[in-house]
C-alpha cells in the first residue's frame, strides 16, 4: 500500500490554518496526503514578507517552509483590497495596525480611515494566493478574488481578520456571520486551494 505524502501547510495562523485544513481536506478526500501544520515540524526561522506582491509573499514562505523540513509546502498570502484605498491595506492587512495579527486594531483602524466613505463606494475585495513548493523544485501558484464592500460596524463571530465588516457580493451576511461551510464555498481562500489541492494530486499522479 503505497503511504501518505506528508504536506506542510506553512502557516502559524490559527484560524488561518484551520480554515486551509478543512478546505484542503475536504477537496483531498480519499487521496494519498496527510496535511501537517507548523505545530508538527521542527520550528524554523522565518523571513518577514518582503514581498511587494501576494504571489511573491506565498512563494517566499512555500520555498522557506520546503527548504527547511524537505516537504512539499503550501502556503499564501492573502488580504484586503480597499477600492477607497488604493487596494490597500493589500499585503499590509495582518499588520495595517503596525503590529502583526492584532485583527481588532486593524479593523478598528481601516475603518476609521474609510469612515466618511460613502456606502456606494465601500467596494473591496479579499485576495489570496496560495503558492506550493516541492523538495524538486517545482513551483504552482493559485489566486482567489472574492468581491464585496466593507460595512460601518463589524457584525458575526464566525471568522477572523475583517471578516466581520465584509459582506460579498450578493449577499447579506458578513463573513462571520456565515456557516464555515458556506463561507468556503465563495472564500477567496476556498477558490484559490481548491485550484492548488487540483495541481497538487495532479502533480502527485505524475510522480
Amino acid at each position: 500500500m503505497t503511504s501518505a505524502v506528508k504536506v506542510l501547510l506553512a502557516t502559524g495562523n490559527v484560524g488561518k490554518l484551520a480554515e486551509l485544513e478543512r478546505i484542503l481536506s475536504d477537496e483531498m478526500a480519499g487521496s494519498r496526503v496527510q496535511l501537517l501544520g507548523l505545530r508538527d515540524v521542527e520550528p524554523y526561522p522565518m523571513s518577514p514578507e518582503s514581498g511587494l506582491t501576494f504571489a511573491e509573499n506565498a512563494l517566499l514562505k512555500a520555498r522557506e517552509a520546503v527548504q527547511a523540513t524537505g516537504l512539499p509546502s503550501i502556503a499564501d498570502d492573502s488580504g484586503l483590497a480597499v477600492d477607497a484605498l488604493n487596494g490597500m491595506p493589500g499585503i499590509f492587512s495582518a499588520r495595517w495596525c503596525g503590529r502583526h495579527g492584532d485583527d481588532q486594531a486593524n479593523l478598528e483602524l481601516l475603518l476609521g480611515q474609510i469612515g466618511d466613505v460613502p456606502d456606494e463606494h465601500r467596494s473591496a475585495a479579499f485576495v489570496c494566493v496560495a503558492a506550493l513548493a516541492l523538495p524538486d523544485g517545482r513551483e504552482q501558484v493559485a489566486e482567489g478574488r472574492m468581491p464585496g464592500r466593507v460595512i460601518r460596524a463589524p457584525r458575526g463571530s464566525n471568522g477572523f481578520g475583517y471578516d466581520p465588516i465584509f459582506i460579498a457580493d450578493g449577499l447579506e451576511l458578513t463573513n462571520a456571520e456565515l456557516s464555515s461551510v458556506d463561507k468556503d464555498r465563495i472564500s477567496h481562500r476556498g477558490q484559490a486551494f481548491r485550484e492548488l489541492s487540483r495541481i497538487l494530486a495532479g502533480l502527485l499522479r505524475t510522480d
